[in-house]
Formats: C-alpha cells, sequence, structure tokens
C-alpha cells in the first residue's frame, strides 16, 4: 500500500489537476456546475492568495540575503560586478528567446476565443486598471518618469502593494548595498537575521505548497466549469508545455556551448561531459541551492576553475542566475495573456524583460519558487494572476528542467569569469 507521505508534491498536484479536471467535467456534465462554483473553486481562490501573500516578503528576504553575501564592496566593485554583469546578460537572452518562441508559437491562441473572451470578462476589472495605466504612462508622462516612479515616496505604501514590486526591489537593494557598506561586526547581527527570516520565508513556501494539490484541483475544476468542459484549453497547455520545453533545451544545447566555445578555453564536450552529473543531480531534486556542493566540486576539480573564482561566482549564481526560470516566466506571462485576450504593448514587454531579470535575483533556489516570483510579474503588466491555474499543474516537471538549464548557466558562468580574471591577471603581470 503506498503512503501518501511517500508521493512526490509534482505527482500530488499532477493527480489534484487530473480531479480537478474530472471533477469539472462531471460536474458540467451532471447540471451542478454552481456546485463547484460555489463549493470547490474558492479554494483555488484561497491558494492564489497565498502565493500573493508571501511574494514580497521571500523578495525582500531573498535580495537582502544574496547582496550580503558579497561580503564587501571592494569584490563586488571587481569580479562581484564582472560576474553580475554577465549572469543578467545571459538571463535577459534567455528571456528574449522565450518572449520570440512564444510569440512565434502562440499557443494562447489555440484557447477557445470565446471562452477566452469569458475567461477575460471574469477579470474585466483588472484588465481595465491594466489598460488605464498604459495609456497613463503612454501619453501622460515624461521621459523619465519612468526613473522618478522607481523611487518610491513611502515604503510602507509600496509594500502594501504587490504591483509595486520594482520601487520595492529599488528600496532593497539599496538597503543592501549599505549593509555591506558598514563595518562587518556591527552588520553580522542583521545579516544572520535575514539568514534567519530567508530560512522561515523557505519554509513558509512548503507549507503553501503543501496545499498546492488541493488548490490545483479546486482551480482546474472551476476552470473546466467556467469553459463549459471544452478541450481546446488542453491542447494549448501541451503545446505551451512544448514551448517551454525547446527553449530551455535550446539555452542547454545553443546558447551555452556558444558562450563556452567563444569565450573560454574549455572544450564544450568536456564542459558537458562534467556538468552532467550536477545536471541529474539538479533535474532529481529541482533545487540549484540543494545542487551547490556538486556543482562546486565538479567546477573546481574538473573544469580547473580556481576556488576563488567557484566559491564565490557559484553561490552567488544559485541566488541570481536563474536563466531558466527567467525564460520559463517570460513564456507563462505572454501565454496566459494570449489566453485572456490581452494585448501587451511593447512597452509591457519591456516591463516583463526587466521584471523577469530582476525577479531571477530573489527567486529561491527551491522547489516552487519560481511560481510565487511569477506572480510578481504577471501583476506588474495587470495581468490577473489566477490565469496561473492554466500551467501550475504541468510546472513540477518543467520546474526539474529549468533547473538543470540554471545550473548549466551556473557552471558556465564560472568559466567565463574565470577566463576574465586569467587574462586580468595575464596583463597586469605584464
Amino acid at each position: 500500500m503506498i503512503k501518501l507521505k511517500s508521493i512526490p508534491l509534482y505527482l500530488k498536484i499532477l493527480i489534484g489537476m487530473f480531479v480537478g479536471v474530472l471533477l469539472g467535467f462531471s460536474a458540467t456534465a451532471c447540471g451542478v456546475s454552481e456546485w463547484v462554483t460555489d463549493w470547490v473553486q474558492p479554494w483555488g481562490t484561497v491558494f492564489i492568495r497565498l502565493l500573493k501573500l508571501v511574494a514580497i516578503p521571500i523578495v525582500i528576504v531573498s535580495l537582502i540575503k544574496g547582496v550580503s553575501g558579497l561580503k564587501d564592496l571592494s569584490r563586488l566593485s571587481r569580479m562581484g560586478i564582472r560576474t553580475v554583469a554577465i549572469y543578467l546578460g545571459t538571463t535577459v537572452l534567455a528571456i528574449a528567446i522565450g518572449l520570440l518562441m512564444v510569440h512565434w508559437v502562440a499557443p494562447g491562441t489555440l484557447f477557445p476565443r470565446e471562452k477566452a473572451d469569458a475567461f477575460r470578462a471574469k477579470y474585466e476589472a483588472t484588465v481595465s486598471e491594466r489598460n488605464a495605466e498604459a495609456d497613463r504612462l503612454l501619453h501622460q508622462t515624461g521621459p523619465l518618469d519612468p526613473l522618478v516612479e522607481l523611487v518610491p515616496e513611502n515604503i510602507v505604501e509600496v509594500a502594501a502593494d504587490n504591483t509595486k514590486m520594482l520601487q520595492i526591489i529599488f528600496v532593497t537593494l539599496l538597503f543592501g548595498v549599505a549593509l555591506v557598506a558598514i563595518d562587518r561586526q556591527k552588520s553580522a547581527i542583521v545579516v544572520r537575521l535575514f539568514d534567519v527570516l530567508n530560512d522561515v520565508m523557505l519554509k513558509v513556501i512548503d507549507i503553501i505548497m503543501l496545499f498546492a494539490p488541493w488548490g490545483v484541483l479546486a482551480l482546474m475544476a472551476g476552470l473546466v466549469v467556467d469553459s463549459s468542459g471544452d478541450s481546446g484549453m488542453f491542447k494549448a497547455l501541451g503545446l505551451y508545455a512544448g514551448t517551454v520545453v525547446f527553449s530551455l533545451l535550446f539555452l542547454i544545447v545553443v546558447l551555452y556551448p556558444l558562450l563556452i566555445h567563444l569565450f573560454t578555453r574549455v572544450k564544450v564536450r568536456e564542459f558537458f561531459k562534467v556538468a552532467f552529473p550536477v545536471q541529474l543531480l539538479a533535474f532529481s531534486t529541482s533545487s540549484s541551492a540543494a545542487t551547490l556542493p556538486v556543482t562546486l566540486e565538479q567546477t573546481e576539480r574538473e573544469l580547473n576553475v580556481p576556488n576563488e573564482v567557484a566559491s564565490f561566482v557559484l553561490p552567488v549564481g544559485v541566488t541570481i542566475n536563474m536563466d531558466g526560470t527567467s525564460c520559463y516566466q517570460a513564456i507563462a506571462a505572454l501565454f496566459i495573456a494570449q489566453v485572456m485576450g490581452i494585448d501587451l504593448s511593447w512597452a509591457d514587454l519591456l516591463t516583463i524583460v526587466l521584471m523577469t531579470t530582476l525577479s531571477s535575483i530573489g527567486t529561491p533556489g527551491v522547489p516552487g519558487g519560481s511560481v510565487v516570483m511569477l506572480v510578481m510579474v504577471l501583476t506588474s503588466v495587470g495581468i490577473p494572476s489566477e490565469g496561473l491555474v492554466l500551467i501550475l499543474g504541468i510546472d513540477r516537471p518543467l520546474d526539474m528542467l529549468r533547473t538543470v538549464v540554471n545550473v548549466t548557466g551556473d557552471m558556465t558562468v564560472s568559466c567565463l569569469v574565470a577566463r576574465t580574471e586569467e587574462k586580468r591577471e595575464t596583463v597586469y603581470k605584464e
């Protein structure tokens, strides 16, 4: 007899999705759709609200923990800036690849248009607010107003609004840099506090994700009822998953080998031979943080990356390098917008690029962490976060592949930084 506790969470979520679909179709066939709407679907709304609840705290805590880990500003100004710049560069490339793929494939357009209109109408107020805000930004603001808006007047007011995440990130980064700049003995207690808070927030996410199977069941049942049992959405979901997988594989087999070949002395075949055990562990754990010890060992011992480089670049990468996660978030946001019939402007797409890049800095390196960050990306461009139900059921298998991309990117960047440090030392000696 299989014990419930022994079933992995991702299987529980898949089971919840399957049961929710069956419940939705059964309720539609039996004419009891209102029962699902009144008594089942609200539990899905509770799950979505829980994800929204932890979005801001986890960003604040993770960012401060990540920045404080840079130890001192002199290191940040040399290898630190170079490392962060390369990480952010690969993240932007990953996001651009994801946006191009989802725009070209357009999986959300397979969702029946009449159902998409109904889905959009359900969140009409949110969509209207997004359109009004976009119109205001387009016609009533000056060229530097986005910069002005980045700096809040009242941090308490901003922290109460999930749509103001850019301002929150700005204040958090400012606090983190100041924390690094002061005396280490004075800041130690604060750093320790945020280390503990980070552990607490990760545990909170674990607790919320325990409710995920039931939340997904409720959301899927409600979605099927809302769509009157139309199977078109499942075709769209399958094409969406294929788009994510193809984009992530493109990063692994094209982008990273190209960077390795052009900017390092490491042979691509040797790199992947060394990276393979790390990739397997990342795939099985879905956690770049849990994979870090093996990543460090393989990178230093087999790729001959100096300890002072690997021990700095790789831990920082666990916090701020989320190429796979960022690529996925861009695809998911545009897919949900396509399903809901929301037309995103160029400004919205640039916002998605910016928000997914910044959110990658605060995404926890644990299973399910990217789902919380996706809420932030969606709300930043006015896409109702309830659209998460469309993708949450198959998130875990995709999360496993995203983690493989993340750790491969960490190892790639460590090789790039090692090469730049080698060139720098050569020039210095000469």
